[in-house]
């Protein structure tokens, strides 16, 4: 059998975004194919390969592929349009993202106006920093390229819809991705990029950001930031129904937020309790240091008809509006404070083992 192997644009960083992706920004549009794929037929992939990921950085990529594979390499964020239209004008059966959680919110991000309601399935290859989406998925941390192609035909199919944000202060801005946080959450990113420094990655990475929390939680004064929380008011469903507060510390603060569309996650945590499907909200009060110490089993899935009332709170909501006054992250990535409508993006069909 004679294998085609594509590369485009090969080379450079793939730098950080300075400001939300807008509608509009790409005219392109995926072009079906004028013919179904035939009966055992190899797929047309295309592979979105991020060099600067964690596990890539020195390493080949793999070398016995499927007939049909587009291995595109942009340069910089400015060239994952252009490049996602390529693939979307070879009309791809499967997208393949090499990389970890950022690279897939990238991806996607600009997949949402390129695509539209016509996606390929998606494979995820966990090679950044954290892979949390791949964790939710249940991929092996080796997966690799031909085996996603393998697991085209032969594996699962896991939808997902990832979180759809759109800042309300500039409704032409929307970006996809699967966790936000903010708060005590955006400290712990920050974290986390000092555990990766000293070799701590995916769930021990996790364990460590968050044991470091409880301690700044627990022993820390009000003026401690990791205790201060951020300014932030929630609205749920169409109607904006407030979001209701333990009284437990200042009701314009929330000492923690996160929100996700995954129902598993990396180092065994279970944030949300027993709720696991649509968009789960994990909040924190400002708790009292008795209450703090909990955080470890909460985090671990256990519960109380009590836990409201110490301060935390574990809801599912169809969407959601969110006014903060700080950074949240979405993904390992800072975006800025504002106002902020959170959905359900796409239904996304995701290939796995």
């Amino acid at each position: 059998m004679v294998y085609r192997y594509t590369a485009i644009a090969m080379s450079g960083p793939i730098h950080e975004f300075s400001h939300l992706p807008r509608k509009g920004q790409s005219s392109a549009a995926r072009k079906r194919r004028a013919a179904k794929r035939a009966e055992n037929a190899p797929p047309t992939v295309g592979v979105i390969y991020n060099p600067r990921s964690h596990r890539n950085r020195g390493k080949d990529l793999d070398s016995r592929v499927a007939p049909e594979v587009i291995v595109s390499q942009p340069r910089d964020r400015a060239h994952l349009p252009v490049a996602l239209a390529q693939l979307a004008e070879r009309g791809i059966d499967l997208l393949v993202i090499n990389g970890g959680d950022g690279t897939v919110r990238d991806v996607l991000t600009h997949c949402d106006e390129i695509f539209g309601d016509d996606w390929p399935a998606i494979a995820v290859l966990p090679k950044g920093k954290t892979n949390a989406l791949a964790v939710d998925l249940d991929a092996p941390q080796d997966w690799t390229l031909q085996q996603a192609i393998d697991a085209f035909e032969n594996g699962r199919r896991i939808v997902r819809c990832p979180l759809a944000i759109t800042s309300l202060d500039n409704p032409e801005s929307r970006v996809l991705g699967f966790i936000l946080g903010a708060g005590a959450f955006t400290l712990g990113t920050r974290a986390g990029q000092s555990a990766h420094k000293l070799g701590a990655f995916n769930s021990i990475a996790v364990a460590v950001t968050t044991l470091w929390g409880v301690l700044q939680i627990l022993f820390g004064t009000r003026r401690n930031p990791w205790r201060r929380g951020v300014e932030l008011d929630l609205r749920l469903g169409e109607n904006r129904a407030a979001f209701q507060h333990s009284g437990k510390g200042d009701p314009a603060r929330r000492q923690f937020l996160l929100v996700s569309t995954l129902e598993r996650f990396p180092a065994g945590l279970k944030p949300f309790g027993a709720l696991r499907h649509g968009i789960k909200l994990a909040v924190l009060d400002q708790l009292s240091r008795l209450a703090t110490m909990m955080i470890p089993v909460v985090m671990l899935g256990w519960t109380s008809p009590k836990l409201r009332d110490r301060g935390f709170h574990q809801v599912s909501a169809p969407q959601f509006e969110m006014e903060l006054g700080d950074q949240f992250i979405l993904d390992g990535e800072a975006f800025p404070p504002g106002h902020y409508r959170v959905e359900p993006g796409p239904e996304l069909e995701f290939v796995a083992p």
